[in-house]
């Protein structure tokens, strides 16, 4: 075996065999760490690791500031990443893996919690503002814009508007919620590959609900 297919082989991770050039990055974000482990603020971080599972690899290689890796979404070619900075500096890791790929920011796409859908739900956008999300605010103060595709994973509102906002993306999911979350967390996967393939718009139709 040639050094270049066991290099492809060890990259691919399992899944299936690495070809062309690397076009998009697909992030997820979220905390690192065993205390935010299905907390609602992580339900990017769950999105990436259902995308994972779906694509036969793991993300286990560490660079970027990311838990990270390469995999095959139809036929392109994408870096799968979890950003290891916590949530407020996501956009750093982000970034430097675009300016490694030379990638603009239109091909990196971005998995995220929404405090303003029900838990379940999904909004696809090419584009749009931070909405108060500390991970979307560095990622536009990171690629200097606010133009890169972006999958919301709704995962319910404060019970009570005098909760405290910070409390309530760090709390955990109920059952019920976690419950409700999961064809979320697969759609959103599936809009993913979508999205890379060029069909943002049938992504919307068939997923944003």
């Amino acid at each position: 075996m040639q050094l270049f297919d066991l290099f492809r082989q060890i990259h691919s991770a399992s899944g299936t065999p690495l070809h062309g050039k690397l076009t998009w990055i697909v992030a997820g974000l979220g905390n690192p760490g065993v205390p935010y482990e299905n907390t609602r603020h992580n339900a990017g971080f769950l999105a990436m690791d259902k995308l994972a599972e779906q694509c036969g690899v793991k993300l286990n290689q560490i660079k970027f500031q990311s838990d990270c890796c390469e995999a095959m979404l139809g036929e392109v070619r994408c870096l799968l990443m979890k950003p290891t900075t916590y949530m407020n500096l996501s956009g750093n890791a982000i970034a430097a893996a675009a300016d490694f790929y030379k990638l603009p920011p239109e091909q990196v796409i971005v998995l995220y919690d929404d405090i303003t859908m029900k838990p379940g739900s999904l909004r696809i956008r090419r584009k749009g503002s931070a909405g108060g999300h500390n991970g979307i605010k560095s990622m536009i103060a990171q690629l200097g814009t606010e133009e890169f595709p972006r999958v919301r994973i709704g995962v319910g509102a404060k019970p009570d508007p005098r909760y405290d906002l910070a409390d309530w993306v760090l709390s955990k999911f109920s059952e019920t919620d976690m419950t409700a979350l999961q064809p979320a967390l697969a759609n959103a996967a599936e809009a993913a590959k979508l999205i890379v393939s060029g069909e943002i718009d049938q992504a919307m139709n068939r997923y944003s609900h």
